[in-house]
């Protein structure tokens, strides 16, 4: 059946079969480049552009560009089952990679993969792909080309005289054609650019963070072992959980390391960071002064202060068990004898000696012997003193 497209309906969109080989200026090393074209369905008035690969940024980013190019864009687009865009072929109902369809819903298009095998769904495509094979590559065949912006220069250049060039057996030219029937039919394009984003399943791991690129990104900790969905930009990282945004970050390329929100934290694991020398200090001193003053004496004994908070918060915990007054009496005792450890205070309470008077401290006597002169004699003047000769 002989295909008949409305004005601003459909752009047909493929990758031709020839590849352009691009070398490195300062390597000497040869890399192809794909062309990617789209062809508006009225008018056949086509669109080109080389790319490193066929890949999911690059099919995007070619499609975004037609569009820009077109100034404007069509109802429907008309891909082949490539699997950049196309996730699952199929006759009936075909899978779309989430992201084409996050691209195709913010142009307001539609996407009509051809059916397998059915070459004639995408007639348009396959014949303007022959067109830029024949009247653009096969021109550029015998030039070198040392980048990708080079090369796209010369196809942008030679893209114009294909569109201007007269058809054979019609009036008129893919140019002429485009500006009376295709340009005033086509949608207008959204004031933003799509923002380019990918998708990732994952679950949420004990240490409630997902990994992305080697960097670890934090979700609320009650989703740990749920499945969830990540949607990453280059700029941003979404976790969605049954549809709804339960986290955003923005995207960091520090691998090994976490971005971490405070409130995805359980409670405990927040007051744990919250912890400072000074804070736990502060804590031990409402039971009392000298509770205080074990807790300091404990943690200024360590090579790193955060070596002594399960001693500190040992020493701070017997409050349940013995009280404040029991606790600060065996600190007291603890910090009299210099015995700055929790397991001491815990072994004063258990055995009752916080119950028991300090010990005095002991002064010794003043010592008495017939060879110690005093201070009375060394007060009299006229004695010489000892070992003054009289020479």
């Amino acid at each position: 059946m002989r295909q008949e497209h409305r004005a601003g309906e459909k752009i047909f969109v493929d990758h031709a079969g020839q590849t352009v080989a691009v070398t490195d200026p300062k390597t000497g090393e040869i890399r192809n480049a794909y062309v990617f074209v789209a062809v508006l369905g009225a008018s056949s008035y086509a669109y080109a552009e080389a790319t490193w690969t066929r890949d999911l940024w690059d099919w995007i980013g070619s499609h975004t560009r037609a569009f820009e190019y077109f100034g404007g864009s069509s109802a429907l687009v008309v891909p082949d089952n490539w699997r950049s865009g196309v996730k699952t072929p199929c006759w009936y109902e075909p899978e779309l990679n989430r992201t084409y369809a996050e691209w195709a819903i913010h142009y307001g298009v539609g996407i009509l993969p051809a059916r397998p095998r059915r070459a004639r769904d995408k007639a348009k495509a396959e014949a303007g792909v022959r067109l830029v094979q024949m009247w653009i590559l096969a021109a550029l065949r015998k030039r070198q080309f040392f980048s990708l912006a080079e090369l796209n220069e010369s196809i942008a250049e030679l893209l114009v005289k294909l569109n201007q060039r007269p058809f054979r057996k019609l009036p008129g030219s893919r140019a002429e054609l485009y500006v009376t029937i295709d340009r005033p039919a086509l949608q207008p394009l959204p004031a933003q650019r799509f923002v380019f984003a990918q998708w990732k399943k994952t679950r949420i791991n004990i240490h409630y963070h997902v990994e992305l690129d080697g960097h670890y990104y934090s979700a609320p900790y009650q989703l740990v072992g749920k499945q969830v969905e990540v949607r990453f930009t280059s700029g941003t990282v979404e976790i969605l959980y049954q549809g709804k945004r339960v986290a955003s970050h923005v995207r960091s390329r520090k691998a090994h390391a976490h971005t971490t929100l405070s409130e995805h934290r359980p409670k405990s694991h927040q007051q744990y960071l919250e912890w400072t020398p000074s804070r736990i200090i502060d804590w031990a001193a409402k039971t009392g002064p000298f509770t205080g003053r074990l807790v300091a004496a404990i943690l200024a004994e360590k090579p790193h202060p955060e070596m002594g908070y399960r001693s500190a918060l040992g020493v701070i915990s017997l409050n349940r068990k013995y009280g404040p007054e029991r606790v600060e009496a065996a600190c007291t005792r603890a910090v009299r004898m210099k015995v700055h450890r929790y397991q001491s205070v815990k072994s004063i309470l258990a055995s009752g000696l916080d119950q028991q008077p300090l010990p005095q401290l002991i002064t010794m006597p003043p010592v008495e012997h017939a060879n110690i002169r005093g201070a009375d004699y060394y007060r009299d003047s006229t004695k010489p003193a000892k070992g003054v000769g009289g020479c």
